[in-house]
């Protein structure tokens, strides 16, 4: 058996419509394919989801990230800001020439903007 990539990044959503209107409208991620439960959003090679069913699971894992590239971690911040996002901190400089900026969906999940400043 050989893994050849992820094809999928599952989301819990407590409130479909409410994280679906976060995702869609604020961050600009296309809605790909909705089904009941779920939500399919268009992030490149992977596809983000969000499911309804995983947001009811009793167990929590360890802390989790999902990391978005951008191709400017200062002109990213500043139009999500401008669409209502909170970040938890301004853009920063993490290694070499990569800035990231990182905030929390409706539900709590931890994103970041990532890539050069």
């Amino acid at each position: 058996m050989t893994i050849t990539g992820i094809a999928n990044i599952m989301l819990g959503a407590t409130d479909l419509d409410r994280s679906r209107a976060f995702y869609r409208d604020r961050l600009g991620l296309p809605v790909k394919q909705e089904i009941p439960g779920f939500v399919f959003l268009e992030t490149g090679p992977v596809t983000l989801c969000l499911s309804a069913a995983h947001a009811g699971l009793a167990e929590k894992p360890g802390p989790t990230e999902v990391v978005l590239a951008v191709a400017s971690v200062r002109g990213a911040y500043a139009a999500l800001e401008d669409n209502g996002v909170e970040f938890l901190r301004e853009p920063a400089n993490v290694t070499g020439d990569s800035w990231a900026a990182n905030f929390r969906d409706p539900d709590g999940h931890l994103l970041s903007i990532f890539g050069p400043e």
